[in-house]
């Protein structure tokens, strides 16, 4: 442990002075906005030579527009400024002697405009914008965010599926975990769900989508990561907006929300509340055959369940800037979510060797709840200009989830006389309690090389408490043996190094190693079985970057990542979907890791062409099995030894008029599941594609138009084959009174082409599922934004920039 510290003692603060020693050094600083005053992120700057305008260097604006980049070479130059949608800016020529600095302060960049007719009509800014590290999603003042909520944006990101439970898959694979401004949300993938259909996208700026995660970031979530950045007010004085809206899908759900933001002197606050109502009507086909003594027994089981979810979900901060350097702040989350699910489902079980027919009805009534709470306290510390900096994070968050449900069985014979009765009743309770805290030091020096270094801890306890009862209707209900109190802890200590740097103008790099170490526990009490899990893992990253020309580079990525059992997964309880299915939790889950390999080949930042590989260990999949005597079927998460994931991927934007942009992405790939599972061998591969076209144009008197298809080739997920499946969704919005009023109506899945149907033919199983979540739908929404201020100029602020960088 000496010797390492040493080293790297030895390469910040003895090597690097060296390296950069005979250079001069001059920092280039500024901020670019638009013309309404609001910040311009992801715009190219570029310092060019005055008489040959060749490229000395260059950046891309932050999420605030600011900008900021050294230089060690002498001359003339001008500084370049461009971003689509927006006139060219080129300063006035300067010279550059000596060591120094150079800010630019406010530079504002005027919109393109094209004249059609009598009316003025301006480009759409470009939704998705591809850096060398991540690919950002622009979610912002696009039209399909206007009502929607956080899943659906997710699910139209670059690489991105969603299936009909809210399950992530990033470029065909799963383990994707998602921040909310770079905070870890521990959640379950069911919870997760949930949550992400409670935020408003209104409430979103972007979404970055990272395939490969540096050191920085947590080693967890082998997939990919997603960063959910929200609105920050960069604005003096009171600004805000009120929406409400509607929605039917066969269910009418409204809802309302409100957001404030306040700048003044030192302080910056914001406040959001939304209400919101989520409801879904699934029509459910289950086909399963069953091979007994005399041939097939067929179960063909239609189901009903309409689902209503009623959520208050509240975002809001503070932030203090103590002075130029440091600044502190807190945000605070919370969320309180209730509602029904009401389920009828009718299979008709045939017999080979009988004309009779039996029948299971099962009526499912069930109640749930849960209400979080996220608390972050931050500083950040700037030491220097070159960006050296401290920051710290303090999060607490306490979760509750509960829910209390009856499932009704009834059976028959050929008619439905003297029917057999069957109750079980399940209470569900868990609460989660998550403390971490972070501490990351940046390190920046004369010749533009960084170095970063962190530490993190996170504590996770998690209470579950299931409790079954079951009888026959009318008489007292009797305790059922696999009810369960399951109590899980998890503790994370982890440390991380990153070096960045060049090896010429030509060549970018970066190596990063994080170091975790992982304390478990799940103890299930009712079981008297307790199951502990320590390792230590190291997971490397590294990076090469290519500079071919100004607008065309090309990045090698290499990282290693894990993901670790959710803590419900680990609980080994038994949930009964009806008497014939149930789900069950697994005590012996092991973490899934993943070596990830990247190509990006990047053309004027829009334009990129990926390839990648993942080798996955211990995936972690849904498993079915089933009993062919009892004719029990059985879904439990399972490790499978291995998966290989390759993918390419193509992604295409096009301004086909100066109103009409087009954003698509083509991905073809390929994956692989190997594992022994019982005493048969799976072994299925498949290869899978999927073409994603978006479409923003901007109409005159006001209207914008969002048109957006999707289509998805048969893919394989462990057993289970997916068949091909598409819609198309669209938009428009009509402002009002210069942009302070605005109507918006966005239709879903027009064409009611979202079917997800599932095949699974393993060993003895021979399932089929099809799925209708009743995506069509019509949505309304009212939005009035409101200001008072100072003229809003934007108050230049050395931490904003820095806060949105903060990584868990």
């Amino acid at each position: 442990m000496k010797a390492s510290t040493i080293i790297i003692f030895y390469m910040v603060f003895f090597i690097n002075p060296i390296m950069g020693e005979a250079k001069i050094n001059t920092q280039i600083s500024g901020q670019v906005l638009d013309s309404q005053g609001e910040a311009l992120p992801f715009a190219n700057v570029a310092l060019v030579e005055k008489e040959s305008e060749k490229l000395i260097t260059g950046t891309v604006s932050e999420d605030d527009g600011k900008f900021d980049f050294s230089t060690s070479q002498k001359g003339i130059f001008q500084l370049k400024i461009t971003s689509i949608g927006f006139q060219p800016y080129l300063s006035e020529p300067f010279e550059i002697e000596n060591d120094g600095a150079r800010d630019f302060g406010t530079i504002v960049l005027e919109e393109e405009m094209a004249d059609l007719g009598e009316v003025t009509v301006r480009s759409s800014r470009p939704s998705v914008i591809i850096q060398a590290d991540k690919t950002i999603v622009n979610v912002e003042g696009t039209v399909m965010a206007e009502g929607s909520t956080a899943l659906d944006v997710i699910g139209r990101s670059p690489g991105v599926y969603v299936d009909s439970d809210g399950n992530i898959n990033l470029n065909g694979r799963s383990g994707v975990i998602v921040l909310i401004d770079d905070r870890q949300t521990y959640m379950s993938a069911a919870d997760l769900a949930n949550f992400l259909r409670s935020m408003p996208a209104d409430n979103i700026k972007s979404i970055e989508v990272i395939n490969n995660p540096s050191s920085r970031y947590d080693a967890e979530g082998s997939g990919g990561v997603l960063n959910i950045k929200l609105k920050k007010n960069t604005m003096n004085g009171v600004n805000g907006s009120v929406q409400m809206g509607h929605q039917y899908n066969g269910m009418h759900a409204p809802f309302a929300g409100a957001t404030v933001n306040v700048r003044s002197g030192k302080w910056t606050t914001h406040a959001n509340l939304n209400y919101n109502e989520w409801a879904r009507i699934i029509d459910l086909d289950i086909y399963r055959r069953f091979q007994v003594d005399g041939g097939t027994s067929n179960f063909d089981q239609e189901a009903n369940i309409n689902i209503r979810r009623r959520t208050l979900f509240f975002n809001g901060g503070a932030d203090y800037q103590i002075n130029d350097k440091h600044s502190v702040g807190v945000n605070i989350q919370a969320s309180k979510s209730d509602g029904p699910d009401r389920g009828i489902s009718l299979t008709n079980i045939s017999n080979p060797i009988s004309s009779d027919l039996n029948f299971l009805e099962a009526i499912n009534n069930n109640n749930t709840h849960s209400q979080r709470i996220f608390t972050n306290f931050h500083y950040i510390g700037n030491l220097d200009t070159l960006g050296t900096k401290i920051t710290s994070d303090f999060d607490i968050t306490r979760m509750e989830t509960g829910s209390l449900g009856y499932l009704d069985n009834f059976y028959w014979l050929n008619e439905r006389i003297n029917l057999e009765s069957d109750r079980i009743r399940t209470e569900n309770d868990m609460l989660y309690t998550i403390y971490t805290g972070k501490v990351d030091f940046t390190k920046a020096f004369k010749n533009g090389n960084v170095v970063e270094t962190g530490v993190k801890g996170s504590f996770v306890r998690s209470d579950n408490n299931l409790d079954i009862q079951r009888g026959v209707t009318g008489e007292p209900l009797q305790p059922d043996p696999n009810s369960n109190m399951f109590i899980y802890h998890e503790n994370v200590l982890a440390g991380y190094v990153n070096y960045k740097g060049k090896f010429s103008e030509k060549f970018e790099y970066q190596a990063g190693l994080r170091g975790e170490h992982s304390d478990i526990t799940g103890n299930s009490v009712t079981m008297n079985q307790v199951n502990e899990q320590r390792y230590f893992d190291l997971f490397p990253s590294a990076y090469l970057k290519q500079n071919v020309s100004e607008n065309y580079n090309i990045v090698y990525n290499y990282n290693r990542r894990i993901t670790r059992p959710n803590y419900r997964l680990l609980n080994p309880f038994v949930f009964y979907v009806d008497p014939l299915t149930t789900e069950r939790g697994n005590p012996n889950l092991q973490p899934q890791y993943a070596q990830n390999f990247e190509m990006s080949h990047n053309i004027k930042s829009a334009y990129q062409i990926t390839l990648a590989y993942a080798r996955i260990t211990n995936s972690f999949n849904q498993i079915m099995s089933q009993n062919e005597e009892t004719r029990e079927s059985v879904f439990q998460v399972q490790n499978l030894d291995r998966a290989d994931n390759f993918s390419l991927r193509f992604t295409l934007p096009f301004e086909l008029t100066e109103w009409w942009s087009t954003n698509n992405m083509l991905q073809i790939y390929y994956n692989r599941f190997q594992s022994p599972l019982g005493d048969e061998m799976l072994d299925m591969e498949q290869w899978s594609g999927m073409v994603r076209s978006q479409h923003n144009i901007t109409l005159p008197k006001g209207f914008k138009v969002e048109l957006m298809g999707l289509y998805l080739s048969p893919f394989l997920e462990g057993q289970a084959r997916i068949r091909g499946v598409g819609w198309v969704d669209a938009g428009v919005t009509k402002s009002f009174k210069d942009d302070k009023i605005s109507l918006t109506v966005n239709a879903t899945d027009i064409f009611r082409t979202q079917v997800f149907r599932v095949d699974v033919l393993f060993d003895q199983i021979d399932t089929s599922v099809q799925q209708y979540n009743s995506n069509q739908a019509i949505r309304f929404t009212l939005r009035y934004k409101f200001n008072r201020g100072e003229n809003f100029n934007v108050r230049s602020r050395s931490g904003s920039t820095e806060e949105q960088k903060r990584l868990d």
